[in-house]
């Protein structure tokens, strides 16, 4: 999953300042302690990423 689309699933999920807000803000132990951001820096990849945030906001699994 490239980034791009990363962001657009957050965006359609929280809306776009609330997606920005949970990429910026939110750590997920998940991600080693990291909000989404950090994570991606770091290198993680994408979908694992959004795998997390599906996680932890309970996104239901036709939406993911």
């Amino acid at each position: 999953m490239r980034i791009t689309m990363f962001r657009k699933l957050m965006a359609a999920e929280f809306g776009e300042v609330r997606a920005e807000m949970v990429a910026r803000d939110h750590v997920l132990s998940a991600l080693g302690g990291r909000t989404p951001d950090q994570a991606l820096d770091d290198g993680v990849p994408a979908k694992e990423i959004w795998v997390a945030v599906c996680d932890a906001f309970d996104v239901p699994e036709q939406r993911r």
